[in-house]
């Protein structure tokens, strides 16, 4: 569960408050009703839902999220899976009685063992991680990520750390700025990558 708290707390500190509950959905729907994680990450989904609501200025929905996000946290340690659970609980209520808080200031940024985990921070696993959840909820070719991902951890395993595939996988989950110019150019390199393999099998 580790990569995908991070991954989902890097996308949310990113701002991209709707991407992150995609990180944690699986990961929750797997657990069974009532325990300590299930209602930690459906809490925490519930929370990032709640800002998203409240940056799209629909107050309704985000009074209701921050209402039901911190009846789900109420009974967990203050620091849980090292989060500081007691820092979401606290705000959930403030932005509940006054969700147009949201354009007067940032919302509360999560902390995982301490730190602000940013896309920056991420391994190429979590990157990677982060990267499947940006394809799945933009305008991209999900497989084209998949494939390059895929070529991205073969030349990791055979000792190619600068490999072209790893840089674009990780800059595609950290630069959202860029993040269209990124993919068009791992496509390129994911279509020549195939042609080339596509040659060498056609030798044989």
């Amino acid at each position: 569960m580790e990569t995908a708290l991070r991954v989902g707390i890097a996308i949310y500190n990113a701002g991209d408050y709707h991407e992150a509950h995609d990180a944690w959905e699986d990961h929750w729907l797997a657990l069974d009703t009532g325990t300590d994680d299930e209602r930690f990450l459906h809490g925490l989904i519930q929370f990032t839902a709640a800002v998203h609501h409240a940056t799209e200025r629909n107050w309704a929905g985000a009074t209701g999220l921050a209402e039901s996000a911190g009846e789900y946290l109420a009974d967990l340690p203050a620091d849980y899976r090292g989060v500081d659970v007691a820092a979401v609980r606290e705000y959930l209520p403030a932005l509940r009685a006054d969700p147009e808080r949201i354009e007067r200031g940032s919302p509360l940024e999560l902390t995982h063992e301490g730190e602000v985990v940013l896309p920056d921070d991420l391994d190429f696993q979590e990157s990677a991680t982060a990267a499947t959840v940006y394809a799945e909820d933009g305008p991209f070719d999900e497989s084209v990520l998949e494939r390059g991902i895929e070529y991205a951890r073969t030349d990791l395993d055979a000792g190619e750390g600068t490999s072209p595939f790893v840089t674009f996988v990780m800059d595609f989950a950290r630069d959202g700025t860029n993040r269209g110019i990124v993919y068009q150019r791992l496509s390129e390199r994911v279509e020549r990558r195939q042609r080339r393999e596509t040659d060498v099998d056609g030798l044989f």
